[in-house]
């Protein structure tokens, strides 16, 4: 969208108080994420200037287009989520309008111009959308379709254009990466994309987002062991690991596979950084199966957890089951989970203290400016925890490369001093030891 009105002789404005539009793009995944939207549209009409127009686009629109129109009559546009190229007549539209089309996900095939609208030196991109998976607990395929990849191709090109625009680091999302293809009857897709793209004779961070237990076989593990541009980082949601819960959600994998390629995968490559997404309070979850997952989080650790409670989507299998869980019982389960994986992440960040890695230095951290902050490559942008950089006398620059000490830590963040600057030249030795 940003790229369109760009083209067209729009500009970016530096404050929400001087924009002439407000386009916000939303989620409907969840009844939280919806309240976020809601506030957010909110907070815009709170601050805009008086003649200042508020845009809704995104997925949100597309399924609770008549509750924000109830309760923001006075929102200009509203845009589909598979809408989103009408974002210029939007902002040219007189009088109030929207375009909800039947699309139900947008996928750029690269003759659409595109703004980054993150950090100079990382980027996402997007080589599938939908789901081909009906997990009970999700209306993801409701809401974005069925699985629609690009080509190989296409992903090489936008791959290419946003090196070229001094990009470092890039990555790869979709529903599942695992599935990249699969629309196609590809097999093997993603590991042949993976192995496409280390051919461009560049230095660069490849990161992987979104991939299944049940979609990481040795030709993939074999790939990201081949080059060290690819950070040796998963974020792998599993849910649960009862069999019982894993059944109930129409999940994939049980609680023996999970372990296995967690065992694989610290085998295979022993640097790797392991993000996972956990449940508590499906329906039927029982205190033994809870204790279960907690017991896993213990014995197993992962580097990184994100912990969710159930949301009942009226559109979800799961809403219908019995048994459901009350907000209390969730809350006290998420609160246990929380505690006891901070204690995992604390005891693995100690153990992070003496190393150093190779780290992105990103900028002034939001509570010091006489604190930076910084990333090694098991560290995802927004999502992870951080090293917080208390000597950064070496710093010239941000958005590049510096060796870092890790002196010490504090809960889910590093802390650590800057040595020196990493050379373009050895950009490939990557994050590790």
């Amino acid at each position: 969208m940003i790229g369109i009105l760009l083209k067209a002789g729009f500009e970016m404005s530096p404050s929400m108080e001087q924009a002439d539009f407000l386009v916000v793009n939303t989620c409907g995944f969840l009844a939280s994420s919806r309240e976020e939207g809601m506030e957010t549209i909110a907070e815009l009409f709170h601050v805009k200037k008086k003649d200042a127009k508020i845009i809704v686009a995104g997925c949100m629109v597309q399924k609770h287009s008549q509750e924000i129109k109830e309760k923001f009559p006075e929102v200009h546009y509203l845009l589909g989520s598979g809408d989103v190229e009408k974002i210029l007549e939007a902002v040219q539209a007189k009088g109030a309008g929207s375009a909800v089309t039947s699309a139900k996900s947008y996928l750029e095939w690269g003759e659409v111009p595109r703004m980054v609208s993150t950090p100079k030196h990382y980027a996402y991109l997007k080589i599938a959308e939908g789901c081909k998976k009906r997990c009970a607990f999700c209306i993801i395929p409701t809401i974005k379709g069925p699985l629609k990849s690009k080509t190989i191709d296409q992903v090489l090109k936008e791959f290419q254009a946003l090196l070229s625009q001094g990009v470092f680091e890039i990555i790869l999302i979709a529903q599942d990466l695992g599935d990249f293809g699969k629309d196609r009857k590809e097999k093997g897709a993603l590991a042949q994309l993976l192995r496409e793209m280390l051919k461009v004779d560049q230095k660069f961070w490849l990161r992987l987002l979104y991939l299944y237990p049940d979609e990481i076989d040795a030709e993939l593990i074999d790939v990201m062991k081949s080059d060290a541009r690819i950070c040796p980082y998963l974020d792998m949601p599993i849910q649960h690991i009862d069999d019982g819960m894993l059944k109930a959600m129409h999940r994939m994998t049980s609680k023996a596979q999970i372990i296995d390629i967690i065992t694989t995968l610290r085998k295979e490559i022993p640097h790797i950084v392991i993000r996972t997404s956990l449940m508590v309070g499906f329906p039927g979850e029982t205190e033994e199966q809870f204790n279960q997952l907690l017991d896993f989080v213990k014995k197993f650790p992962l580097d990184n957890v994100g912990i969710f409670q159930f949301s009942l989507e009226k559109e979800a299998y799961a809403a219908k089951l019995p048994n459901q869980i009350s907000a209390e019982v969730k809350q006290a389960r998420f609160e246990k989970l929380a505690a006891a994986q901070l204690k995992v992440v604390i005891k693995r960040n100690r153990k992070m203290i003496g190393r150093k890695l190779i780290a992105i230095v990103e900028g002034f951290h939001p509570e010091s400016n006489m604190l930076l902050r910084a990333r090694y490559s098991g560290q995802c942008p927004d999502i992870d925890g951080q090293i917080i950089i208390n000597d950064g006398r070496k710093v010239t620059g941000f958005g590049e490369l510096y060796e870092v000490e890790i002196t010490d830590c504090t809960d889910y963040d590093l802390i650590g001093k800057v040595l020196h600057p990493v050379k373009v030249a050895q950009k490939c030795k990557l994050a590790l030891l």
